[in-house]
């Protein structure tokens, strides 16, 4: 089909979605069994708005999800330096080690000033760590206050204003 036209050009790729390009870091918290409750695939989403997610690690089980490692690429570390824009934390196992694990993180976030978007029980964790109350799948915390989230909508309007 293409040998008929005289152009020497190949065949075009329309419909061609090129990835958006990273405009802040966040840390993801790595629990094993990790959920987000009913806002379903918010990794996409995070994406679709700039986001990079770097995995932290909150102990060695955690880092294997569904037969895959994944490899730890910030720490709490790059908290303190301001490396990271903001912490998102998923639900999952609630063993002692992960939690107090998630825990120190999360203060950490909170002293910095860090945005903390979380998820399913992970609302509990941060909710407990910024001494305010919520009770939602999704919720984001910032110098002391509590946005609940209800859809991916809300999601991405708030992660649009993080600069």
């Amino acid at each position: 089909m293409f040998a008929q036209n005289k152009s020497s050009a190949g065949p075009r790729r329309t419909g061609y979605n090129r990835p958006v390009p990273t405009r802040l870091r966040m840390g993801l918290v790595m629990r094993r069994d990790m959920a987000f409750g009913e806002l379903g695939d918010v990794e996409g989403a995070l994406r679709a708005e700039g986001v990079g997610l770097a995995p932290i690690s909150t102990g060695d089980a955690s880092l294997i999800t569904g037969g895959v490692t994944v490899l730890a690429t910030a720490t709490a570390k790059d908290i303190v330096e301001g490396r990271l824009k903001g912490l998102v934390v998923p639900g999952g196992s609630t063993d002692e080690a992960s939690l107090a694990a998630i825990k120190s993180l999360l203060d950490l976030a909170r002293t910095n000033g860090l945005t903390v978007i979380a998820f399913a029980d992970g609302v509990a964790l941060a909710a407990e760590s910024f001494g305010v109350s919520a009770e939602a799948d999704g919720a984001v915390f910032k110098d002391g206050a509590v946005t609940l989230l209800g859809d991916n909508g809300a999601l991405s309007k708030i992660v649009g204003a993080i600069a």
